[in-house]
């Protein structure tokens, strides 16, 4: 996905010159070909995020559309207050993308886990945040999306397959559809959508019909959407790689009460501190009960237990 971003940034650059992109130190072997087509447009501001957005949003400010890059965890805690009270209360153009969002940097330990991104995000209602399932729909979301007038976080994958199936796209605050079923609704966000396909083929296998879906971004929202997917659906799992609480989790519980649905909600995501754990992504989905095996286990579990 990063790589898509690469691509996709310069294909903008090439036909819109407001495009720039800052660093915060991070890219290599990633961000040269932009960096060496474009040299005039790319800053590295060195391991300084605050100031980096600070430089973002007077770049803005002057008419650009500037773009600033990092790990998840840093391009989004780090400068927090300095994304609220610079693009977001003055509505600019910057475009955040934290990279490697979860624990995607899962060997170097929690400090680079990024688990609150997404909550601490979509509370601010005057930026957007757009979490791409794949590759494909990050392309189709950078392109529908640069040229908002107000700011943009973007949570990329560092890598991961295409979603399988029927080709979908990506379509600013709608919910993608990627199964039909009706005992059981898999709601994923992001790049979780290929496990939660994969856990919904477990599931079949065991006379479970599962629906699956993909919320792809916040503000705006696909809340009726969501809603629809959910009305004739008895039970519901969220899927993210995020803590359980104001991200995606969140965001199905609200729409399910707000709405009130008769659909019961479990959420698979963490739900406390990953303290002294680390090691590879396969290892750390498995271990917070992310693998597809889990996924499929929590939803199993919901139907037995209503059932009993």
């Amino acid at each position: 996905m990063r790589a898509a971003f690469v691509e996709t940034l310069a294909e903008l650059a090439e036909r819109d010159p407001r495009v720039v992109l800052l660093t915060g130190d991070l890219g290599f072997n990633m961000l040269e070909p932009l960096a060496e087509r474009f040299p005039d447009r790319f800053v590295n501001v060195g391991v300084a995020e605050q100031n980096m957005v600070g430089v973002a949003t007077g770049l803005a400010e002057a008419g650009m559309i500037p773009f600033v890059y990092s790990i998840a965890t840093f391009a989004t805690m780090r400068p927090y207050e300095f994304i609220r009270n610079g693009p977001v209360l003055h509505q600019l153009p910057v475009r955040i993308v934290g990279v490697g969002g979860g624990f995607e940097y899962g060997n170097n330990g929690a400090t680079h886990y990024g688990l609150e991104d997404i909550g601490i995000l979509r509370l601010q209602r005057g930026l957007t945040v757009v979490v791409p399932a794949d590759d494909s729909h990050a392309r189709a979301a950078f392109t529908q999306t640069y040229a908002l007038p107000r700011p943009v976080y973007y949570r990329l994958s560092k890598g991961g397959p295409a979603i399988p199936g029927p080709a979908t796209d990506f379509v600013l605050g709608k919910l993608t559809r990627l199964r039909a079923g009706r005992d059981l609704a898999l709601v994923a966000l992001g790049p979780t959508a290929t496990d939660a396909l994969a856990a919904a083929d477990l599931l079949g296998a065991e006379g479970i019909d599962a629906a699956v879906a993909v919320v792809e971004s916040f503000n705006p929202s696909p809340g009726d959407d969501l809603a629809d997917f959910l009305a004739d659906v008895p039970f519901a799992v969220s899927i993210e790689s995020h803590f359980v609480d104001g991200g995606l989790g969140s965001f199905v519980a609200e729409v399910i009460a707000e709405r009130g649905l008769p659909t019961r909600l479990r959420r698979c995501g963490l739900d406390d501190l990953p303290r002294g754990i680390t090691g590879s992504v396969p290892f750390l989905k498995e271990w917070f009960g992310l693998s597809p095996r889990a996924i499929a286990g929590t939803g199993a579990s919901l139907l037995a237990f209503a059932r009993r």
